[in-house]
């Protein structure tokens, strides 16, 4: 074979190989971990919210579960709700799985432990659906974007529900991150609004008995006979306490109002003895007004039985919409171009529009005002809408020390 010929083809082996590199790059799945709690006691949050991203993937691709003409491959790994488990599952996704980018956890606690990782291998992590501020304030770092709401979006709400001069609130929450970050920002906006905070109860994440600070609650609260009372409930998972202080009857005999936020549809179904309790929520399907929540309520009560989707759903699926946004805004999966394309990003959810603000990440959202009305027909109680409160509506705080 001539020298001429040899040539010819090592050209056409050489250019075959460069027009083959794009195709095999297209080829190459885009590979997302999802690190949350399948087991224990927040296992129905995880549920709804794997479903949720799942949901909202299809909707985002039109079905094809591909973006930019690679396949999209989700990797489930369950943290147990253990902080530990959750630092070393997300390690395992980065070094080892090679995942583009992450989305998780159902606990504070857990996503906590999880935002060094995030950092250390330069990889994207967006929170979804733990609450705590100092997931996107003192603990934040530039790789942590967040769609799920903070502490401050549920306390700012809540807040403008009941809180005015002449009002005189006591908080019970759960002794850890959501609980205290919780209580923390709702402090802040009620005092605000001219309202006075007198007692702050934090007890266990397992309680079932609230005797006792509800009776410090009630000595407390008797200092102000005169003033209008409210007593501020911040709850995750089992335990029912609006249920037990409802059946201690504090409203009648001590003129105390309970207020709270929304909630999952099996607990709504406690919320049934609490007809006229105000208070704000993340989502309940009725509420938002858009063809995508049309369409999640459609398809979701298709597949399901006629059950309709519900809040954590609801959270996974503007997940699924802000990655799938994000990832065509940049044109691929790397990471500090997602960066570069996520801050100021505005993307469209169930709940509207989301945007992701530049100075921490936080996603800013509407949140929904309700009142409480039981309808007999409908196996759980109803938090009726009176107003959207939208995320312009809501200053809410930076609180990281970029």
């Amino acid at each position: 074979m001539s020298f001429r010929k040899t040539g010819k083809i090592l050209i056409l082996v050489a250019m075959t190989l460069v027009l083959a590199a794009p195709a095999a790059l297209a080829a190459q799945p885009i590979k997302i971990a999802q690190v949350v709690g399948v087991t224990g006691p927040y296992e129905a949050y995880t549920r709804q919210s794997i479903t949720g991203f799942k949901m909202g993937l299809e909707y985002a691709t039109k079905g094809t579960m591909k973006l930019l003409g690679r396949p999209i491959v989700v990797i489930v790994k369950d943290t147990h709700l253990k902080p530990d488990l959750g630092k070393q599952l997300l390690t395992e996704a980065y070094k080892d799985d090679k995942v583009d980018l992450a989305v998780g956890g159902v606990s504070s606690a857990v996503a906590l432990a999880m935002l060094p990782v995030a950092r250390e291998f330069k990889k994207i992590l967006i929170v979804e659906p733990a609450v705590a501020d100092s997931i996107t304030g003192s603990a934040w770092n530039r790789y942590i974007f967040r769609t799920g709401r903070n502490s401050s979006q549920d306390a700012i709400s809540n807040a403008a529900a009941v809180a005015k001069p002449g009002v005189v609130i006591a908080t019970l929450a759960q002794d850890y991150a959501f609980g205290r970050d919780g209580v923390t920002a709702y402090k802040e906006a009620a005092l605000g609004l001219g309202a006075k905070i007198v007692a702050e109860e934090y007890v266990p994440m397992n309680t079932t008995d609230f005797t006792a600070p509800a009776q410090r609650i009630i000595a407390a609260m008797n200092k102000f006979p005169k003033a209008q009372k409210y007593l501020f409930v911040i709850w995750a998972g089992k335990g029912n306490p609006l249920g037990k202080l409802t059946d201690m009857k504090i409203t009648q005999k001590y003129g105390i109002k309970l207020t709270s936020g929304g909630n999952i549809l099996d607990a709504l179904k406690l919320y049934k003895p609490l007809v006229g309790m105000e208070g704000a929520g993340y989502y309940y399907y009725e509420n938002p007004k858009n063809e995508i929540n049309d369409w999640l309520v459609k398809e979701h009560q298709k597949r399901f039985k006629g059950m309709p989707p519900d809040f954590f759903t609801c959270g996974g699926f503007a997940a699924a919409m802000a990655v799938a946004t994000a990832i065509n805004k940049a044109g691929g999966t790397d990471t500090e171009k997602l960066i570069k394309a996520m801050e100021g990003l505005h993307f469209m959810t169930p709940k509207g529009e989301m945007v992701f603000r530049a100075e921490d990440h936080q996603a800013l959202q509407s949140m929904f005002a309700f009142k409480i009305v039981v309808d007999p027909k409908v196996a759980w109680a109803i938090p009726q809408l009176t107003r959207e409160i939208t995320w312009k509506d809501m200053k809410i705080p930076v609180r990281n020390k970029r």
